[in-house]
């Protein structure tokens, strides 16, 4: 279902005219406006989620099988050193459009985009109060 005042629904479903390389009955994956690295796409679902929790299985699954599918063929045509998959939820997280979405970037050895973080310490402690909580909602 789509909802009426989203920008990426509208993406999606062709209200807006955008740039794209793919299309399926169940997402549209279009160029980004305002790419980090040239090839940087957005995987967009058809219907309207928020965010990663409202996603179905159905459609979480096609997304991945989609992004595997560009992943290839950007892997076959174009010459690029590595490639980021990467997926926000939450404004904490960097989500600034609440529209489930996945970005492909593709990585050159010279470019200056930032995904990444400060590594951190192992806790075993730490790693076993999270998987007592987790572990029964699996």
């Amino acid at each position: 279902m789509k909802k009426d005042n989203c920008i990426f629904c509208k993406l999606a479903n062709g209200d807006i005219e955008t740039n794209s390389i793919y299309e399926d009955d169940v997402v549209k994956v279009i160029f980004d406006a305002s790419p980090a690295a040239d090839g940087h796409v957005l995987i967009l679902p058809k219907n309207h989620f928020d965010n990663i929790y409202e996603l179905d299985d159905e459609t979480s699954g096609h997304v991945f099988q989609v992004a595997t599918k560009l992943a290839k063929a950007y892997r076959k045509a174009l010459d690029f050193d590595g490639l980021n998959i990467v997926q926000n939820n939450g404004e904490a997280a960097g989500q600034t459009v609440f529209h489930f979405h996945m970005h492909l970037i593709p990585r050159y050895k010279a470019d200056k985009v930032k995904v990444c973080w400060e590594q951190g310490k192992v806790d075993d402690d730490v790693i076993n109060t999270i998987k007592e909580k987790v572990t029964p909602f699996l």
